[in-house]
This record gives C-alpha cells, structure tokens and sequence, in this order.
C-alpha cells in the first residue's frame, strides 16, 4: 500500500504542470457543484422556516364564494355567506382530521392610542390558537384564551412594536389600558411577528362590536393534523365542500359556491418541486465537473503511454493485469480527490461568508443560511471518488493492455 502512494506521489511530482492545470478544472467544476448545492438548500431551508414550526401547515382556508350552478330551488349566481355556526358542523362530521376551526375579523380603520401615542394596525379579533397559526411568537404576558372569547372580555394583544410606541417597552405594556373603538381595552400580552403589526382582541368581542354578532364571516381556517398525504388531504377538501353544501344549499360539485385552498398539498407539491430542483442541480453541477475529468483522463491516457516501458518492465516480472489497473486507477482518484477538496473547501468558505451577508436581510427570506453540511461532504466525496475511478478507467484498460515483449522494444 505505501509503494501504491509513493507511486502516486512520484507520477504527479513528475507531470506538475499538468496536474495542476488539470486540478484547477476539477476544482472549478466542484466549486460551483457546492455554490449550486448551497443555494438549492438556502431555498428549501427558507421554505422550510416559513412552513414549519406551526400548525398552518395543516390547514385549509374556506373563502366565500358564487354558486356557479342552480341547485334545490336556488338559481345560479348566489353569494355564500360563510357563518360560525358552520365551525362546530365542520369539527363534529370530520372528528379523525379536523382537530379545530378558526376564523377572524377586522376593522382595518380602528385606532388603538393612549395618552403618549397611538397606531393605526386596526383590531383583529381572532380565536384561541388563532396565533400559532399566524406564527406569532408571545415575548410578555399572555395570549387570548378561551374566557376571554366566551365572555366577551376587551382583552388586547399588541405586537411588539407597537407596544413599545405606546408604553416604551413590551413588558411595560401589559396591565395597561388603550384605548379603540371609543372603549377601553387592557393589555394582555405582547408578541413579535416576521412582518405584521395587526393588533389582536377576543372575536366574539369584535363580533359583537363591529357587526352586532350576526356571525357572518369570509373565511374559515380548518386545522386538519390527520392529513398525513395528499390523497387524505385531496380527500378532506371533497369532504368539507360536500359538508357545506349540506348547510348552504349548493351542489356538492360546485367548486365556485366556496374557495378552497389546501395548504397542506401545497406544501406537500412544492417539497416535491424542491426535490426536482435539487437533482436538477446535481446533474448540472456533475455536468459541470465533465471537463476537469476529461482533463483528467487525458493526463493518465499521456501517463500512461510515457510508461509504457515501466508497465512492459513490470509485466515482464510478473505484476497482474489487476495491479496496474489499480494504480492507474488509484492516480486518478488521487488528483480528483485532492483537487475536488480544494474546490469543497473554497466552496465552504464563499458560502459562509455569503451567508453571513445576507443573515437578517430581506435577501434571507427567499435564501436562509446557503451552507453545506457534513452530508452534502459526504456526497461530494463519494461523486469524486467515482468521477476519478470513471476518468482513470480507459487509460487503466489501456495500460493492462500493454504486451510486455512490445512495451521493452519502445524507445
């Protein structure tokens, strides 16, 4: 095994120029496999942030809509008004999937201001749980619980900074009292968000307010954690229209009467485009690293023919057809490796420092933290390993080729 490295050693001592031209090329093509592969796992890491970690990736959003059909005495063209009391309908018929349904309401115009300041983000009144959907992330106090829905109680959430324009701080907010709507609400909790600033308050508290309690509503939001696939999730959707088409007189088929959008099978489909991506990025990055390896095999093809004389030599004392193959083999995957490692360890290098760059950035929402990890090495390794058996494979069949009686007569 050491007089296989020491021959390695002396073959690309000898061809140092070559070798290393050859090795650039190699370098090259594998680092750009690693930018590629950094910025494929930078998107998927992104959507990965923005899906999981919450319960709304479970969900189904049901929108109002126009009944496209006549349908039990109802002419086509009838506007559906969603309702509240379609929530405890949907909860009890789809009791193995549907573990909740939640709903909101809104007064975009509302003020909320006290003595110092006020802001203009309007009342949200939304369910218990409603926030783990929105992703809210509570930093004082509490959220809005069951009591304060049932009982009606003006009870408000801030977010963060609104909290801190009205009270300084977030922690100093709650136990306070704003005020909207001309009435007086107190300060529950306070909690961060990506990009909303919306203020939240018990729905039935702003149902009552804003719409007398008439339980109208656009949209409902059902959490379905027995979704497992897409066909149970395609499924469901068939199953929730039918349901509603039994409370508002619509053919079960028409898919105008009420909008559905599964986030669930949309998750699930764009995972699968993020697959798709990936391989598409490990084909051109391979694609990519064609040319050092030609180059590659080129190099052992002339090494090979300028020892011509040494393989005869060996022959002729008995070496097998299975040694010199290794050998020539084994340069081979030697100056793949060496020079693919040079290429993983820049490669490494840009993509730290480009995520570092765009941490915190608007950038980071669309490419989060485009490193590569021990399994993307482990990847790498194994493509080199087989780009450089595969380049140094015709020139090792050649050399095996070589007639010793021949190989001694070269000059």
């Amino acid at each position: 095994m050491l007089d296989l490295f020491r021959e390695i050693g002396q073959t690309l001592s000898n061809n140092k120029l070559r070798t290393v031209l050859t090795g650039i090329a190699v370098a090259w093509g594998i680092l750009m496999l690693i930018i590629l592969v950094s910025i494929s796992r930078g998107v998927y890491n992104s959507f990965e942030s923005n899906t999981a970690g919450s319960s709304a990736q479970a969900t189904i959003n049901i929108y109002s809509g126009t009944t496209t059909k006549a349908f039990d005495g109802f002419k086509e063209g009838r506007f559906v008004r969603l309702h509240t009391r379609d929530i405890p309908h949907i909860v009890d018929s789809n009791p193995e999937m549907v573990s909740a349904v939640h709903t909101t309401i809104s007064v975009d115009s509302a003020k909320v201001e006290n003595i110092h300041d006020y802001t203009t983000n309007g009342l949200y009144g939304v369910f218990p749980g409603s926030l783990d959907l929105e992703r809210c992330r509570i930093v004082a106090g509490r959220s809005i619980n069951t009591l304060d829905n049932s009982e009606r109680r003006r009870s408000i959430m801030l977010e963060k900074r609104n909290a801190e324009l009205l009270f300084a701080s977030a922690d100093s907010a709650i136990g306070q009292t704003v005020k909207s709507l001309g009435l007086a609400w107190t300060v529950i909790g306070v909690f961060e968000h990506d990009w909303s600033r919306n203020n939240y308050v018990p729905f039935n508290t702003l149902m009552r307010l804003a719409k007398g309690g008439d339980g109208y509503v656009w949209q409902l939001t059902v959490v379905a954690p027995g979704m497992t696939d897409e066909h149970s999730g395609r499924k469901l959707e068939e199953k929730l229209r039918s349901d509603l088409a039994a409370l508002h007189h619509f053919a079960p088929d028409d898919n105008g009467a009420v909008w559905i959008y599964n986030r669930f099978t949309n998750y699930l489909s764009n995972k699968k485009g993020l697959g798709y991506l990936d391989i598409a990025i490990w084909v051109i990055g391979v694609l990519t690293m064609l040319s050092g390896i030609v180059g590659v095999s080129n190099i052992m093809f002339v090494s090979v023919r300028e020892r011509t004389h040494e393989i005869g030599i060996r022959r002729a004392i008995g070496a097998k057809p299975r040694s010199i193959m290794l050998q020539v083999v084994s340069e081979s995957v030697a100056i793949t490796t060496l020079f693919g490692y040079i290429g993983v360890v820049l490669g490494m290098l840009l993509t730290q420092i480009a995520a570092g760059l765009i941490a915190d950035t608007p950038a980071s929402q669309g490419i989060k933290d485009p490193t590569v990890d021990i399994g993307i090495a482990i990847k790498v390794t194994i493509v080199l390993i087989i780009a450089g058996a595969i380049a140094g494979l015709a020139p090792a069949i050649k050399a095996t080729k070589v007639k010793p009686v021949e190989a001694l007569r070269d000059e």
